[in-house]
């Protein structure tokens, strides 16, 4: 599968990416899904979409999943690495910004993503990625609060979407979620600016320049946090810069497996884990 060169290095303009219909406000197990549990993996100032083969470029993340992750990070390396998460298969990299309370970096309990079918769109017709493909998800540049339908925050794993963290209870610590477009342009794995080969879908179709659906991945970082969220900030800038990346290494047949078993037959299976 045919991929853009890497050779653009400038932050992407993540304004152009466009967002759901609406705010995903419904459990996350009302839906046809399958998911994935990965504990924190480690934290590195890299970033191997936006700035390849440079260690060091980026603000300070916190990856999940492929424990191999860095700046140098292919497919072939990933393929090659060893996974974290609770599904051994999936060999994918996800990351985030680091959140800070003050001056101490915040250590994630774990990241659940979430794989369904956009809103609206028929099971059926959705497709496993692409071996390789890049995504990003959210603005690291925002200035101002983002759409809770791309970044929202929220106190455990209530249905409330805020797009500043909340209060949370010590029983309900908090995490950030983020969606991620669900169309692909059929063709290319990544895009200069990281967002134009990937799309939203709208009243449940997706755009005629991007024809391909694919899982929608809402991806929850989980923190061991709670109480006044007045200190909080991430690594890329003010708290309303949230985001998150994805780089896909599943092992094929598994992915395909899943989004057989569980998206097209319109299952809720949870943990994948369960099934091998």
């Amino acid at each position: 599968m045919p991929g853009i060169s890497m050779s653009d290095m400038s932050m992407p303009d993540m304004s152009t990416s466009g967002a759901p219909d609406a705010p995903v406000t419904g459990a996350q197990g009302r839906v046809p899904q399958f998911l994935v549990e990965c504990p924190f993996s480690h934290a590195l100032a890299d970033d191997p979409i936006v700035f390849p083969d440079r260690p060091g470029a980026s603000h300070m993340h916190v990856f999940f999943g492929n424990d191999s992750t860095d700046a140098a990070s292919t497919l072939r390396s990933l393929e090659a690495g060893s996974s974290d998460c609770d599904q051994r298969l999936d060999r994918a990299s996800y990351w985030a910004p680091a959140l800070y309370d003050g001056e101490t970096m915040l250590t994630p309990s774990k990241s659940v993503a979430y794989y369904r079918p956009g809103q609206g769109i028929d099971p059926t017709t959705v497709q496993p990625y692409p071996p390789g493909l890049k995504m990003i998800a959210g603005d690291a540049g925002a200035e101002g609060v983002q759409s809770t339908a791309v970044v929202a925050w929220t106190c455990g794993t209530g249905i409330a979407r805020d797009s500043l963290p909340p209060t949370c209870p010590t029983h309900r610590p908090l995490r950030m979620l983020v969606t991620f477009p669900d169309c692909w342009d059929g063709t290319n794995l990544d895009s200069v600016d990281h967002h134009s080969h990937v799309a939203y879908s709208s009243g449940g179709t997706c755009p005629s320049s991007h024809p391909v659906p694919v899982p929608q991945l809402q991806f929850s970082v989980v923190y061991a946090f709670s109480g006044d969220p007045s200190g909080l900030r991430l690594a890329s800038g003010p708290i309303t810069t949230g985001h998150a990346d994805f780089f896909n290494a599943w092992e094929p047949a598994k992915l395909r497996s899943e989004i057989d078993a569980c998206i097209h037959r319109a299952v809720i299976c949870g943990v994948t884990s369960g099934r091998k």
